[in-house]
Formats: structure tokens, sequence, C-alpha cells
């Protein structure tokens, strides 16, 4: 997509390890999907476009079964949504939202608790078309 730095034919490519080499974050937040208040560590949402370096406004995320819905390269903001990989310091199988998930921080701020941002929480994240 609209990105400046890529390792292979436009696009950006990433396995777990080298997310996990991106700068970490970790927060702690309650989900309309699973029980109590879960802790949920990745790379920022924010981080990670800077990484492949985008000039899109839109980060078009698909799911592994090709859903997809379009988050605001404008939501990716410090303490905004990441990119988690584990839950609960455990990787997430892909029965269990896996293996990736954008995650809001929820409980940080009122206007994450909204039915707008809940759809962008998408589980089984498999790619990002910057546009």
């Amino acid at each position: 997509g609209a990105i400046s730095n890529s390792n292979g034919e436009g696009k950006a490519v990433f396995d777990l390890d080298m997310l996990k080499a991106l700068p970490v974050t970790t927060f702690k937040t309650k989900t309309t999907w699973t029980e109590g208040i879960k802790s949920f560590t990745g790379v920022s949402l924010q981080a990670l476009l800077a990484a492949v370096g985008s000039t899109g406004t839109v980060a078009k995320s698909i799911a592994l079964n090709d859903y997809g819905v379009d988050v605001p390269a404008s939501d990716a903001v410090i303490d905004g949504p990441i990119v988690a990989y584990l839950m609960d310091g455990q990787p997430m199988p892909v029965r269990d939202k896996g293996p990736l998930w954008i995650v809001y921080p929820f409980d940080a701020k009122p206007e994450y608790r909204t039915e707008a941002t809940y759809t962008k929480s998408i589980w089984q994240l498999s790619r990002i078309e910057i546009k």
C-alpha cells in the first residue's frame, strides 16, 4: 500500500520476531469478547505505521477469513491501539482471536468504548493494507 519502507515488491512483510523487534507496548483492559481484565502486549499501531513509512490515511485491516475493517490512521496515537500478539503473557491461538489482534485500550478513554471502536478491534489479523 501507501508505504515508503518495504522489504519486497512494494510491501512490508513481518513475521512474529520482526514484530517483537519493534517497540513493545503492554496495557490492561476489559473487552466485550473476554472475561475480566486482560493484559495485551504487542506493537502500537503508531509504531507499526511509522516502521513501514505509512503515507496513507486508512489501515485496511484484514482477518484470516478475509473480513476487513478500515482503521483510520488517525487512530494510531500514543497510548492508542496495538497489534497484540500476547494476551495475559501468552500467544493467542487462532481459535482464541490470534495470532494477532488489534486491541484498543478500552478502559483508558470513554471514546474507545463505542460500537464504532469495537468494530475496528479486529482479531485473527493477517494483513494491513495502507490506503
